[in-house]
C-alpha cells in the first residue's frame, strides 16, 4: 500500500510543481531510499570528499555514508547523543552533544574535546544544531527538549537562545534571545547571512553577520519553521519538517520535495561533486540527484 501511495504523491508533485523545481532537481530524479535500519536520523554533514556523517540519536551513534562506495558504516559509538553535526575547515567533526548539553570537537583520529559545557556556570538546554563561520566561530541553537535519558526535569536556563563561540574558543556569547524555540541553522560566507529557524513560532528568520560575530538586521524569511537546514551554491535555502521545502534567497518558495515519512529532520549536500541531496527522515535516509551543488562552507 505504501508503494502505491508514494507513487501517487510523486505524480501529484510532478503535476502541481512549478517549472522552477526542474532547475535544481535533475530531470526525472526522485528521492532514493538507501537505508531504513535506524531509529531516528539527524545531523547530516559532508566532508571535503563528499562523505556524509549523520547521527542516529536514540542509538547514540554517528554513522558515515561513503561517497566512494555508497556504503554506510558506524563511525562512532557513545557519541554523546549527538544531534546536529558540522565539519570545520580543519576536518574536525563538530557535534551538538545532547547527552550532557555540550558542544564537541571530534578530530580525525576520533579524539573528543569538549568546547562548551555551560553558559555562565549553568548547564545549557541542549545544543541542537550548528554552523561555522569563515573565521572558525561556531553558532549553535540551544532549545530545550526533555530527554528520557536525562535525570533533570527542567532547564537550568529559562531562555532558549542562539549562542556564538568565538574563533579563539574562549568566549560564548548570546546572539539571539528573542526566539521561542530556535532549532535549524545555516549560513553563507558568500552572502554574509545566517538563517535561524524558530520552530516554536513556525517561522524562519535571516540575519546579517557583523564583523564581531553578532547578528543584525533580523528579517522574516519564511512563514514556516524547520528542523535541520541547508543551502546550495545559488543561495537557495532548504527547510525540513513535512518533506523538504526550498526557498530562493529572496524568500520565495520554489519547490517542495515530498518524503514518505512522518518527519523529515535534516538535509545536506554530499557526493563526490556535492550534488546529491542527503535527507534524514525518521528511521531512514534518502538521496536525491540535483542540478545544483551544495557548498560545504555555505
Amino acid at each position: 500500500m505504501r508503494k502505491y501511495i508514494l507513487i501517487e504523491v510523486f505524480l501529484l508533485w510532478i503535476t502541481v510543481s512549478c517549472n522552477s523545481h526542474k532547475k535544481i532537481i535533475k530531470e526525472g530524479a526522485m528521492p532514493v531510499l538507501i537505508s531504513e535500519e535506524f531509529d531516528f536520523t539527524e545531523g547530516p554533514a559532508s566532508d571535503a570528499k563528499g562523505n556524509v556523517y549523520f547521527t542516529d540519536q536514540p542509538n547514540n551513534q554517528i554513522l558515515k555514508w561513503s561517497a566512494e562506495t555508497g556504503n554506510i558504516s558506524v563511525y562512532m559509538e557513545n557519541a554523546g547523543r549527538a544531534n546536529g553535526l558540522y565539519i570545520d575547515r580543519n576536518g574536525n567533526l563538530l557535534a551538538a552533544a545532547d547527552e550532557k548539553s555540550e558542544l564537541w570537537q571530534i578530530d580525525p583520529d576520533k579524539n573528543v574535546k569538549v568546547l562548551v559545557d555551560n553558559f555562565q556556570n549553568k548547564r545549557l538546554n541542549g545544543p541542537n544544531d550548528l554552523w561555522v563561520d569563515s573565521r572558525g566561530g561556531i553558532y549553535f541553537t540551544d532549545p530545550y527538549y526533555q530527554r528520557e535519558y536525562w535525570k533533570r526535569q527542567k532547564p537550568d536556563i529559562d531562555q532558549q537562545r542562539v549562542y556564538y563561540l568565538t574563533p579563539d574558543k574562549k568566549e560564548v556569547k548570546i546572539v539571539a534571545d528573542d526566539l521561542v524555540k530556535p532549532n535549524g541553522i545555516i549560513g553563507s560566507w558568500q552572502y554574509g547571512v545566517l538563517y535561524i529557524s524558530d520552530i516554536g513560532a513556525g517561522k524562519t528568520y535571516s540575519y546579517k553577520i557583523s564583523e564581531d560575530g553578532n547578528l543584525i538586521d533580523k528579517k522574516l524569511f519564511a512563514q514556516m519553521g524547520s528542523d535541520g537546514m541547508t543551502m546550495d551554491r545559488k543561495g537557495n535555502v532548504y527547510l525540513t519538517g513535512d518533506g523538504v521545502t526550498v526557498f530562493n534567497k529572496e524568500g520565495k518558495k520554489i519547490t517542495y520535495i515530498p518524503i514518505d515519512r512522518d518527519w523529515t529532520a535534516n538535509v545536506t549536500f554530499g557526493g563526490k561533486d556535492h550534488d546529491k541531496l542527503f535527507i534524514t527522515a525518521s528511521e531512514v535516509v534518502y538521496i536525491l540527484d540535483m542540478n545544483v551543488k551544495g557548498n560545504r562552507w555555505n
